[in-house]
């Protein structure tokens, strides 16, 4: 198979959808590859690597979309890509489609196939392309909140771990995900204060065994959110349900329990947000202000510390990659049932009933569009 690796033309995305590494073991499986010039440059991934492993280098994304029978990416496509993409091709990347209707049009109307990365399952439950990810955003969002609450960027002039005589910050994580595990143990290694909200009483059972005294569990209710919010500095919103339009946890009537110069963290903007008065915003330009409340609600938030998110997320990515390429997509997605809940979109038809349901599209199960 032919595969290739444009360069990544979101505000401020500097991942890249392979690595040198991954590219060697899609050929040294038999198959050719294809990277953009300079699409790993950035993050110190040279043309000459790419070359070393085997990759050839082409000069544009153009090229890449007309010869590739498939697309390895990391962040959706944007309208330009889109409308180079065309039917049987495969497109393996991230998505987030419930949030875009206009991306999911153009992909349904371009006839690929699309695989999402968010929608991957494994035998646990779990989403294993999307949690290297998560893990990199929860991380972040305890340090871009920390930032945000300084006085210059506008927040309320709160060091999140407090000093001696003075208490340390309430950070409230609402959602005990991977997302919110990974804030937590940061705010909790920064001296915070922290609660976590979460419906599953087996998660906050396991998150009190963790890490007992250390943390506060609390089983989420609209109530408890209320409750908790003219105490707390800093929110996390770190709730996901599988490929659908994230819930809206926080109204803008919420904001007025809050102190002015608390910060807003949504995790979850890449499926819409989960705070009522979330927007998507860029690394150039990453919070605004909302009733005196500071939002950070950068949509590609693992994109500020590329590097270790491109190799976190390609160790996850690789071998799915691997057997797609091996087996023809067809093959690889019927043979998995866990990389079969990944096909968002095939041959004009909707294949993820989360994202038919909230876009108002006919649904087709993924099984049946692949056998049409």
């Amino acid at each position: 198979m032919l595969i290739g690796v444009p360069k990544e033309i979101k505000n401020h995305e500097y991942r890249i959808g392979l690595t040198p590494s991954g590219a060697r073991e899609l050929i040294a499986n038999g198959h050719k590859v294809m990277v953009q010039r300079d699409g790993g440059k950035s993050i110190g991934l040279t043309n000459e690597q790419y070359e070393k492993a085997g990759a050839e280098i082409v000069d544009s994304a153009e090229e890449i979309f007309k010869r590739a029978e498939m697309i390895i990416k990391v962040k959706e496509p944007q309208p330009v890509e889109c409308a180079m993409l065309r039917p049987g091709q495969i497109l393996y990347t991230y998505l987030h489609l419930a949030p875009d209707p206009e991306q999911t049009k153009a992909l349904v109307a371009s006839g690929c196939t699309a695989i999402a990365y968010e929608t991957v399952s494994d035998r646990k439950g779990g989403l294993p392309l999307l949690a290297p990810m998560s893990e990199v955003a929860g991380r972040m969002s305890i340090q871009a909140g920390a930032h945000a609450l300084e006085k210059a960027q506008g927040g309320s002039g709160v060091l999140l771990g407090g000093v001696p005589g003075v208490k340390p910050a309430e950070v409230l994580v609402i959602g005990g995900g991977v997302v919110g595990i990974n804030a937590a143990r940061m705010a909790m290694g920064m001296g915070a204060h922290v609660t976590i909200l979460d419906r599953s009483l087996d998660r906050l059972k396991y998150l009190d065994e963790l890490y007992g005294d250390r943390i506060t569990t609390i089983y989420s209710t609209h109530d408890a959110i209320e409750e908790r919010l003219p105490d707390t500095d800093l929110v996390i919103g770190a709730v996901l349900i599988p490929g659908a339009a994230a819930p809206k946890l926080v109204s803008r009537e919420h904001l007025k329990l809050m102190r002015p110069g608390s910060v807003l963290v949504d995790v979850a903007i890449d499926q819409g947000g989960c705070f009522e008065t979330s927007k998507a915003t860029t690394h150039q330009n990453p919070t605004y202000e909302v009733d005196g409340v500071i939002h950070y609600c950068v949509a590609n938030m693992p994109g500020g510390v590329a590097r270790t998110s491109t190799f976190a997320l390609t160790n996850a990515t690789l071998p799915f990659a691997v057997q797609i390429a091996n087996k023809g997509a067809k093959a690889a997605l019927l043979a998995d049932e866990h990389l079969l809940n990944g096909l968002n979109v095939h041959a004009g038809k909707i294949t993820y009933k989360a994202v038919a349901d909230d876009l108002g599209y006919a649904y087709v199960s993924a099984a049946d569009a692949l056998n049409a």
